[in-house]
């Protein structure tokens, strides 16, 4: 295959990646403003509505700890085709169905299939890149377009709504651009993948539970994932009882939130690639601590300012951290550990939201809630404190920078970064 063939492939493979993303967030980051049309619809409490997010992130936690080994022993190309191919005729399904339960295990179903084309793509994103620091960067990028697409998800929701159309189009909307994305990913040549004389099964899967790297990475990634839970499940709730002059930005905060973490990602993509990522990270964590803090202390009045723009330096912390996580790996272990990171990505997004609401209902109020989230807060900054301080991963990376990726020893040698 020639140089600009090559080029021209890896272009189409990331604007393919990106565009998964986006595809996907539109539906995951639609329940919220589904969940009150089901509750309607058929009568239901909030909790038992609530199965239409646990659902969704079980699924996805279920193909990520279980079946994200496929990436690295199908290879990349297929597992992503595999699982979008069942992600589309999944949401096609959404347009016949009738029944709550039928709902139910249709949104567990795509979680799984989500799951299976999200640890392919994240495991591809280090075949396409050439260092850590690029790897790093690419990763803003494309959970920037994950960002989009949770913008543009509730935005559709709405618009169907407001013309007397049911949400269950949505589904058929991204099940046909889907069907679009199977068909480039089925013409486009992917990289080869470098492949390990270990055996690819769950066994390897269950071994890398007892990395430090994966786990402190998903520990991380699992404290992050439970203050970002706090803003787009229960801020709305928080928020609820604000009647002051700012009442049109408590009225959009969760679409400033999302807007503002949207364009961090962006920005963040330009950032982590040449400034230190533990840096970043920590001062941005900090920052977060701060929204939380103030708007804790301050009250609701500072809340509708504060959460929101918490959005701006959340930005960048899944995006890298995830990363990095994966970076600590040879490329042919990138999927197994992408499955790691995913299924505890999904534990929090289903356990901090529930302990939240718990304490808010034994104490009577949201901020009690969100008092425990600001406890997450701490704990995140304090940790990538620590990160910063030791650098456990610095000489790691830099080793794989020379061995895992083709410019590596050249970045080496020159120093661009590689302490990132």
């Amino acid at each position: 295959m020639s140089a600009p063939t090559t080029a021209r492939s890896l272009t189409v493979i990331k604007w393919l990646t990106f565009l998964m993303f986006m595809m996907f967030a539109m539906t995951t980051d639609s329940v919220g403003v589904i969940i009150p049309e089901i509750i309607k619809e058929f009568h239901l409490s909030m909790t038992v509505a609530g199965a239409f997010h646990y659902a969704d992130m079980a699924g996805i936690a279920f193909a990520g700890f279980f079946l994200g080994y496929l990436a690295d022993k199908l290879g990349r190309k297929k597992t992503i085709i595999l699982g979008l191919v069942l992600f589309a005729l999944n949401s096609y399904l959404f347009a016949v169905g009738r029944a709550f339960t039928f709902f139910v295990l249709l949104l567990l179903i795509s979680g799984a299939a989500i799951g299976i084309f999200k640890t392919g793509a994240l495991a591809l994103i280090g075949d396409i890149t050439r260092s850590t620091t690029e790897h790093t960067a690419t990763m803003n990028t494309v959970e920037g377009f994950f960002a989009v697409g949770a913008i543009i998800g509730p935005a559709i929701v709405a618009r169907l709504l407001a013309v007397g159309t049911s949400w269950k189009w949505l589904y058929v909307i991204a099940g046909t651009l889907c069907v679009l994305l199977i068909v480039v990913a089925t013409l486009v040549q992917y990289p080869q993948t470098s492949t390990t004389a270990e055996s690819v099964d769950l066994k390897r899967t269950l071994m890398m539970m007892k990395n430090p790297y994966a786990l402190g990475f998903s520990g991380l990634i699992f404290l992050y994932v439970a203050v970002e839970a706090a803003i787009y499940v229960w801020m709305p709730t928080l928020l609820s009882g604000y009647h002051g002059s700012l009442l049109w930005v408590a009225t959009y905060a969760i679409s400033i939130f999302f807007v503002l973490r949207a364009a961090g990602r962006f920005i963040g993509s330009w950032m982590l690639a040449h400034l230190n990522w533990a840096a970043v990270v920590t001062v941005f964590s900090f920052a977060i601590l701060a929204c939380f803090v103030i708007s804790m202390v301050g009250g609701i009045g500072v809340a509708v300012l504060a959460l929101p723009v918490s959005g701006l330096f959340m930005s960048v912390l899944y995006p890298t951290l995830n990363s990095k996580g994966i970076s600590c790996f040879k490329k042919p272990e990138h999927g197994a550990v992408a499955g790691v990171i995913l299924f505890f990505t999904c534990i929090s997004a289903v356990v901090a939201p529930l302990a939240m609401a718990a304490i808010s209902d034994h104490f009577g109020g949201a901020k009690y809630g969100f008092l425990l989230a600001t406890g997450f807060a701490a704990l995140l900054f304090i940790s990538l404190l620590l990160n910063w301080i030791v650098n456990p991963t610095r000489d790691l990376l830099h080793r794989l920078d020379v061995t895992e990726y083709s410019t590596g020893d050249s970045q080496a040698a020159v120093g661009v970064n590689t302490a990132n």
